[in-house]
């Protein structure tokens, strides 16, 4: 949750950061851009570490990074500090991130872990809620750097508490030797992760252009040199039975469906409430809570749907739940009130916030308890890539389906309402097709939160 606070409370203060730094707006992007690329790259590799170390240990060194960081960035001089120390709190946050759904793995039987998980998932949703509020409020009246002290003494607490209260871990519970850490594999992963991420951040702003094309080359060529790696690797990074296996695969492959889907729609819906019925940010983010506020209401009822009904049941009907309300975002005009996005918005957050809930507790039990933090890191690196491959989707749909005299330009950054709508509905109806996909690969999960692999 503070991770996750963390970032929701920049993209409200980064004005503010710009014109008291007197960075430039491409500067004020990379203290954005350079934490995903860091977070994203590093995510599979420390759930290794964790593997092999400890969760708790690898949890404290990132939290206290974490903080440690963040207390960095409030006492930086210039843009570059900031850009660097973002870096590092993505580093740190990459370490922190799948120790966390490697201590739940170690510190509960495996048919217990829905709630847990609906837990964490509601802290997601409550941070996503409560940061642009929250981050706004401060920097009103504290400044932006108050924004990242918000942070640290939670952090810090968190650290010491990690380091003092001992729980089950992966390797006490666990047979055999420790994994072995495979650096020529993650360094390839975090090349290919780094240029798809860096190329999907640029889409929006950039297109379609011979850099965004050669990077996405680059993640290609680097992929495919991981994935050959890992044939002949003696000890992979991701092993092929956590890939292999019949309820692993599809769930990460459904996490990234749905952010893609949730992501893109609401990057969307945000043009649609500012450009078209002309709100503010503030009144804006009051629209669009309805889903913040179902992901953390509905997480719980989440869990009890995956333990009675099942994953297949729980999330062939969560993906079918996020189309219907990509679906009826994609139907919107200038005639919409309140309830009518209020309605989309509610459907939208409790269809994703299922999908995380349940998909996150398959690939989480589903996984060999060896492989808990490369499991973690997956999952965590899907719900990072998702919504870079949504945001990239949406932008290229609304500018290849809308005319090129009507798009926003420099002078005139604003859409016209009615290029705007008529861009809209279909750029949303394909994203409402991609979950509904989701909706019948779901089919090839488990019908139960039976037990494939030994505790």
């Amino acid at each position: 949750m503070v991770v996750a606070l963390d970032g929701t409370a920049l993209t409200v203060v980064q004005p503010a950061l710009q014109r008291d730094l007197d960075a430039s707006f491409t500067q004020v992007q990379w203290t954005s851009t350079g934490y995903l690329i860091a977070v994203a790259s590093l995510l599979v590799f420390a759930g290794r570490l964790g593997d092999r170390y400890g969760h708790r240990q690898v949890f404290a060194v990132g939290t206290l990074g974490f903080a440690a960081a963040s207390a960095g960035v409030g006492l930086a001089s210039g843009v570059g500090w900031v850009i660097a120390l973002r870096v590092a709190q993505g580093i740190f946050g990459a370490l922190l991130q799948p120790a966390t759904l490697g201590m739940l793995r170690g510190a509960f039987p495996a048919d217990r872990l829905g709630m847990p998980i609906a837990l964490r998932t509601s802290a997601i949703g409550l941070s996503a809620a409560a940061g642009p509020v929250l981050g706004g409020a401060l920097a009103t009246q504290l400044g932006w750097r108050s924004v990242f002290f918000l942070s640290v003494v939670p952090a810090l607490l968190i650290g010491v508490l990690a380091l003092l209260v001992r729980v089950p871990t992966a390797r006490a519970v666990g047979d055999g030797p420790a994994p072995g850490l495979d650096l020529p594999g993650a360094g390839l992963l975090a090349v290919a992760l780094a240029c798809l991420v860096h190329t999907l951040v640029a889409v929006p702003d950039q297109g379609w252009t011979a850099a965004t094309a050669a990077g996405l080359l680059a993640a290609v060529v680097a992929g495919g040199a991981f994935v050959r790696h890992e044939r002949r690797a003696a000890s992979p990074l991701v092993p092929p039975r956590l890939l292999r296996s019949a309820a692993v695969g599809p769930a990460l492959g459904l996490l990234v469906a749905a952010s893609a889907a949730m992501f893109g729609a609401l990057f969307v819906g945000t043009y649609f409430l500012q450009e078209v019925l002309g709100l503010d940010p503030l009144h804006s983010a009051l629209r669009a809570l309805p889903l913040a506020v179902m992901m953390v209401v509905g997480a719980p009822l989440a869990a009890v749907l995956l333990r009675r009904q099942g994953p297949r049941r729980t999330i062939t009907a969560a993906m079918a739940v996020l189309a219907l309300g990509v679906l009826a975002l994609s139907r919107l005009d200038e005639t919409s009130g309140p309830l009518a996005t209020g309605v989309a918005f509610v459907l939208v957050g409790a269809g994703f916030g299922t999908v995380m809930v349940a998909a996150t507790a398959v690939v989480v039990r589903h996984a060999p308890v060896a492989d808990a933090g490369v499991a973690g890191g997956l999952q965590q690196t899907a719900m990072n890539v998702g919504p870079a491959v949504g945001i990239a989707a949406a932008t290229t749909l609304m500018t290849a389906l809308s005319s090129p005299t009507a798009r926003p330009r420099g002078h005139d950054p604003h859409w016209p309402a009615d290029a705007f709508l008529s861009a809209m509905a279909p750029t949303l109806t394909a994203l409402a097709a991609v979950a509904a996909l989701g909706a019948l690969a779901a089919a090839r999960l488990p019908g139960s939160m039976s037990r494939t692999h030994s505790p």
